[in-house]
């Protein structure tokens, strides 16, 4: 792929003015699609979700910040959690769909976006097959599954053809969060914040049985994002890295296979992020437009200045890590 030709930002101040920001966690949903998760949101959080849905399938809004300048290029994908019935699932076809979707999305809009495929990695060797087209037939540059699926995590049997084919075909697997249930239910009354912390704690639990479940162990390339929900998993690990089922510790294993956004962009957030993991390991991220839908490139460059981080490791964050883990530029 050619090197995408990126947008100049508007500068916050001198120090962030060469910073380009590649946002890594961006969701889309064509029209044709129904958005089934409307369904099932509390009605508290109802106003707020049709608000999202309105905005889900707006390809001109996904390219908005780009073409301001606030951006230099979104990592897009088309989230099948939202589309699934209620036991998580969408038609094989239907997935084969989206990722042409993206596809075209990449063609239509060269160096603005960098598509992710969706796969359903609970279903064994047909979503390796179709990890293995859409990387290598379509182009795309990761891939996007869901971090747990009713009672399995990640690292479940259904679940290892997915991981594999990610190895070996060199790209990172995005493990994104889910309603887990009950904890969803119990923690609706509470607003977006209990609701995102269900969804946090399910992403932490799938981190930590990725290590410590062995699978980074037996997949020596496997490569793996998750959101910046899932820093409760980071820290639980690090601090009981000594605790590890692994020779070697668990830092050290998530120092070389795990990555994290920045979705929650916060100065403590971001510097923890980097600590634990290191610096060439954290991504600029926002859950657009499920959690941020503005401009991030003020918040993120104001943050990374206030935790600490250098010129070259804002840079880094900002764009730089992103760009080299999917293979860009």
């Amino acid at each position: 792929m050619a090197r995408p030709a990126f947008a100049q930002g508007p500068a916050a101040n001198p120090m962030t003015s060469d910073i380009k920001i590649v946002d890594f966690h961006n969701h889309h949903i064509p029209a044709r699609f129904e958005i089934a998760a409307l369904k099932t949101i509390p009605p508290s959080q109802r106003a707020r979700w049709e608000e999202i849905a309105r905005k889900l399938p707006d390809e001109d809004l996904l390219l908005r910040d780009v073409r301001e300048g606030h951006l230099a290029a979104r990592v897009v994908n088309i989230p099948a959690d939202l589309m699934a019935d209620a036991d998580g699932r969408l038609p094989h076809d239907s997935i084969m769909a989206i990722n042409d979707h993206v596809a075209g999305l990449v063609a239509r809009h060269g160096g603005r976006i960098i598509g992710l495929a969706s796969v359903d990695a609970y279903d064994g060797e047909r979503a390796a097959r179709e990890a293995e087209r859409a990387i290598r037939d379509l182009g795309l540059r990761g891939l996007f599954v869901d971090c747990a699926r009713g009672d399995r995590l990640i690292d479940a049997p259904e679940a290892r053809p997915t991981l594999e084919a990610a190895a070996r075909l060199g790209v990172p697997v995005f493990a994104h969060p889910v309603a887990p249930q009950p904890l969803t239910r119990q923690m609706a009354p509470y607003g977006v914040i209990g609701t995102l912390f269900a969804r946090g704690t399910v992403n932490a639990a799938a981190l930590i049985a990725l290590v410590e479940g062995g699978v980074f162990s037996q997949l020596p390339g496997l490569r793996v994002v998750v959101t910046g929900h899932a820093i409760g998993g980071v820290a639980m690990a690090s601090g009981l890295s000594g605790q590890s089922r692994l020779p070697s510790g668990a830092v050290e294993a998530m120092r070389t296979h795990v990555y994290i956004d920045t979705q929650l962009i916060h100065p403590a957030l971001i510097r923890a992020a980097v600590d634990l993991l290191g610096a060439d390991h954290v991504m600029a991220g926002s859950d657009w437009p499920i959690v941020d839908d503005g401009p991030i490139r003020g918040a993120l460059t104001d943050a990374m200045r206030q935790a600490g981080l250098s010129a070259d490791e804002q840079r880094a964050v900002a764009g730089g890590n992103c760009l080299r883990l999917l293979g860009v530029g």
